[in-house]
């Protein structure tokens, strides 16, 4: 998409106010928060010469603008983004999500997410709610993921969630010795203070259960299998921290800063300090086809940061006597400069 292009000659009687407000007053259309960011960005041109939002002008000068869309009408438009596709025939297509790849356009991310690269790849989607979506993945959780690809599929796809007959299954490395397999059902939603969290919301959240079984437990750590039965928003997120065993590298539910690095060797206190997302993939994804009615499975292997760090893990010897409880350890507030934006309409986001 080509920008439009404006250009105007500054009147004398406008001089000795600020460029952003000169301009607004120019074309009123445009807010003035828009202008100062198409000022920032170098999309505004006084003589020729970028300039300062702040800066007062003479009167005379003159003005070019290109001027740029809102984010907002990205949201629509196909862009060519790599899908990892596992499976594809006529109805539906399942893909294996990497991590940082936002599911659905929100604020913040208005743009280059997997609804646009679905648009790109299967420019029919366009005519289907979300391009096809039934469910997400939140940004830095990888796996997989099922998109329908006509209405029917797509129908059929979301009462097979509503009745819990989709099945997710889930491997997470998380802090702390977990020693039990079991169920954790506490209703979540939002957090009461921090509105881009979610919370075990006793008086208002929706019902929630989480199904964990312990695969390898280590000295600071363990790997976890996750299932879930319901599908809220940040759930095993969520649940994790209100089991005392919170994801490794998680921003928003993970630890504080404050935990025993004396007792971590420098390979173990690097790995897991420096992971750079929760470490939860969503492995494997059971369903009943929408139109051959056949039970389908899929499953992939965990990606390569989370191989790598359960690796290094698993060299970490184990405390004879000491067992580490990570309670009351937990981040209050998101940690992350750019927290993402949390769509509650649209859950099953983990």
């Amino acid at each position: 998409m080509v920008p439009e292009k404006k250009e105007f000659k500054v009147p004398i009687e406008l001089g000795g106010h600020r460029i952003d407000s000169v301009i607004q007053s120019l074309l009123p259309e445009y807010s003035r928060t828009r202008i100062q960011k198409w000022i920032k960005e170098g999309y505004v041109k006084v003589d020729s010469l970028s300039i300062n939002p702040k800066k007062k002008i003479l009167g005379g000068e003159w003005i070019e603008i290109q001027i740029q869309p809102e984010e907002q009408s990205q949201q629509f438009e196909p862009e060519n983004i790599p899908l990892d596709i596992i499976f594809e025939d006529d109805h539906i297509l399942v893909i294996n999500k990497p991590s940082g790849l936002v599911v659905h356009p929100a604020a913040g991310n208005w743009s280059g997410t997997l609804l646009n690269g679905l648009l790109h790849y299967l420019p029919f989607s366009k005519g289907l709610p979300r391009a096809g979506i039934v469910h997400r993945l939140d940004k830095n959780t990888t796996g997989l993921m099922v998109i329908a690809k006509d209405e029917v599929s797509q129908n059929h796809l979301v009462r097979q969630l509503q009745s819990k007959k989709v099945k997710r299954e889930y491997r997470a490395i998380v802090w702390g010795q977990v020693w039990k397999n079991k169920s954790i059902s506490q209703p979540i939603g939002r957090h009461p203070r921090a509105r881009v969290k979610m919370a075990v919301n006793k008086i208002n959240g929706k019902d929630s259960i989480t199904h964990y079984e312990v695969l390898e437990r280590f000295g600071m750590n363990s790997y976890l299998r996750c299932n879930l039965e319901t599908g809220r928003t940040h759930q095993i997120r969520v649940h994790m921290q209100f089991n005392e065993s919170p994801i490794v590298g998680d921003p928003v539910y993970g630890l504080k800063k404050i935990i025993p690095t004396k007792s971590m060797s420098p390979n173990l206190k690097k790995a897991t300090l420096e992971f750079d997302r929760q470490a939860l993939h969503a492995i494997a994804l059971g369903l009943i086809h929408p139109f051959t009615h056949e039970p389908m499975r899929w499953e992939v292997d965990l990606p390569a940061d989370m191989k790598s760090l359960l690796d290094i893990i698993r060299k970490e010897a184990i405390p004879e006597k000491e067992v580490f409880k990570f309670d009351n350890m937990y981040v209050e507030d998101p940690i992350s400069e750019e927290p993402e934006e949390v769509d509650f309409d649209f859950e099953d986001d983990n």
